[in-house]
C-alpha cells in the first residue's frame, strides 16, 4: 500500500508539473478576490498503524472538492471537503492478516494557502489548516456507529491554469494527523494517527 501512495504521489505531481511547464506561456493565474473551486475525482489516503495500539494501516481512494478565495495573489482560504471511500485489501492484524473493507471517511477542513510569488500559469502552493474527520460504521471491523475526530493537515502542490485563468489542472499532498478519542474502537484513534493524501483534480474559475 505504501508503494501504491508513492506512485501515486509522484505520477500526479510530475505529471501535472510537466503540463504546466509545457502551458504556462501568457497565462493568467487567479488573483485578489477571484474563486476558484477544485473538483477532485480521484486520489488516495493511507494512514500509517498505531505506533502503541498497532492498529492497522490502511488504505482508501479519495474524492472531494473545495472554494478557495483569493486575498491576493499569494494568499486564499479554502474550504475543502472530501470521502476517503473504503476499499477491500488485506489488513494485517496482530492475529493474523484478514481481506476486508476498510471504513470509509468524511474529511472538512479549513486551510490558508499561501502560493508561490510568481506571475505565470504554474503555481507552486503550500497549505496547512484544521477540520474534522468523520469515519462511518463498518461493522466487519468492530466499528458500529459513526465518530468524529480533529484532524491538522500540512502540504501543497501544483496548479495549472490555462491561458484565460479560468480553468486547471491541480496535483496535491497533505500530511494529516487525526486526534486521539478516548472512545474510540479498537481499530481506529485510540491513538494518535498519522495519514498522507494525494489527489489529482481540475479547477474552475467562478469569479472575478
Amino acid at each position: 500500500m505504501k508503494r501504491f501512495v508513492a506512485t501515486t504521489a509522484a505520477a500526479v505531481l510530475v505529471s501535472l508539473a510537466g503540463a504546466g511547464t509545457a502551458l504556462a506561456q501568457d497565462t493568467a493565474a487567479p488573483g485578489r478576490g477571484a474563486v476558484v473551486v477544485s473538483i477532485i475525482p480521484g486520489g488516495a489516503t493511507f494512514f500509517t498503524s498505531g505506533a502503541q495500539t498497532k492498529e492497522v494501516s490502511f488504505v482508501n481512494y479519495g474524492l472531494g472538492a473545495g472554494v478557495e478565495v483569493h486575498l491576493n495573489r499569494y494568499l486564499g482560504f479554502e474550504g475543502e471537503i472530501s470521502g476517503a471511500l473504503g476499499v477491500s485489501q488485506d489488513l494485517d492484524f496482530a492475529a493474523g492478516t484478514a481481506n476486508l473493507e476498510s471504513p470509509s471517511a468524511v474529511t472538512y477542513n479549513g486551510n490558508l494557502v499561501a502560493s508561490a510569488a510568481n506571475h505565470s500559469g504554474v503555481v507552486p502552493y503550500l497549505t496547512a489548516g484544521v477540520g474534522g474527520l468523520t469515519l462511518l460504521d463498518q461493522t466487519t471491523l468492530g466499528i458500529t456507529d459513526t465518530s468524529t475526530y480533529l484532524t491538522g493537515n500540512v502540504g501543497g502542490g501544483v496548479k495549472w491554469f490555462n491561458r484565460s485563468g479560468r480553468w486547471g489542472l491541480r496535483g496535491d499532498y497533505r500530511f494529516l494527523a487525526v486526534r486521539s478519542n478516548d472512545t474510540a474502537t479498537a481499530f481506529f484513534g485510540q491513538e494518535t494517527r498519522y495519514g498522507h493524501s494525494v489527489s489529482g483534480g481540475l479547477l474552475v474559475r467562478v469569479g472575478r
